[in-house]
């Protein structure tokens, strides 16, 4: 199985595990990584398309740091056939204001894409004031192109998010609960994305706020996603790089932790994943 680096940040070349264990191509793109981290403009976004149609895109793509999740736009946005968009992540990446794109606006974006029959957003948390206070496109649920599922259901009076009913995974029986989710889907072509910050502390260690998923609950939902559906690419964010702009309102998981921590933690569960996912060798071609 072989691999695809995005390397906006460096954050993945130290995994010595990860580049050992998987053939891997890495796109040296760092000289873009400041005009690319949080959002991207358009000029940039042509620069960066350019650089890249020539790799190796029927890959599992990493891309870094979470503050580089809206490349999952660009990797989808020129898929042709039906689809289902499956998001792993503890933002829901919805906002509308900036309207530029960017890794908190991405998935409003990707959904412009028509051929995107249903995305579902797995793990998003409602705990934190940023996530909840932010501005996003929910007309897509009424109009049955956007389901949310939270780990749990938090509330905070009169934010944004908390006029909304959810199902949560908490307190479900996991299997039966998502098995349910996915069968409802209409295309059974899927592209998975995960920010790995979705998941606790422990098993990452990332640029945002620590989600609620354990490592086992994600495993649990990719092998039942690689079982029920043609996989047809996947990306993987939320390994740590730092940020020049310390002026965002972000709460750093990550902050102040060894090195060696952070990348022993992120390398163990990109390796779970990739392990989990096997040998995937019919990804269509982005």
């Amino acid at each position: 199985m072989s691999i695809r680096i995005l390397d906006f940040d460096s954050s993945l070349k130290k995994q010595e595990r990860l580049l050992a264990e998987y053939s891997a191509e890495v796109v040296d793109l760092r000289d873009l990584g400041p005009q690319v981290r949080l959002w991207i403009d358009h000029p940039v976004k042509k620069e960066l398309l350019n650089r890249i149609k020539n790799s190796q895109s029927n890959a599992v793509t990493f891309l870094g740091s979470g503050d580089f999740h809206h490349i999952s736009y660009l990797l989808t946005d020129s898929i042709e056939d039906d689809f289902s968009l499956i998001v792993f992540d503890a933002h829901p990446d919805l906002d509308i204001v900036p309207p530029r794109l960017g890794c908190g606006s991405w998935v409003t974006h990707a959904l412009k894409n028509r051929n995107i029959r249903k995305c579902i957003l797995v793990g998003i948390s409602l705990a934190g004031t940023f996530i909840s206070a932010a501005p996003g496109d929910f007309d897509l649920i009424d109009k049955d192109r956007l389901e949310l599922y939270p780990y749990s259901a938090k509330k905070k009076n009169g934010l944004i998010l908390d006029k909304f009913s959810w199902r949560r995974l908490k307190g479900n029986d996991l299997k039966t609960f998502f098995l349910k989710v996915l069968k409802r889907i209409p295309a059974r072509k899927a592209y998975v994305s995960i920010d790995k910050d979705c998941l606790k502390s422990e098993f990452a260690l990332t640029n945002w706020e620590e989600g609620e998923l354990s490592l086992d609950e994600l495993l649990l939902m990719l092998g039942l996603i690689k079982d029920n559906f043609d996989l047809i690419g996947m990306d993987i964010t939320g390994d740590y790089s730092p940020s020049l702009n310390t002026a965002r309102a972000k709460n750093f998981s990550a902050k102040g932790m060894p090195e060696d921590l952070i990348l022993s933690v992120n390398q163990n569960t990109n390796l779970a994943i990739l392990e989990k996912i096997g040998d995937v060798s019919i990804f269509q071609q982005v």
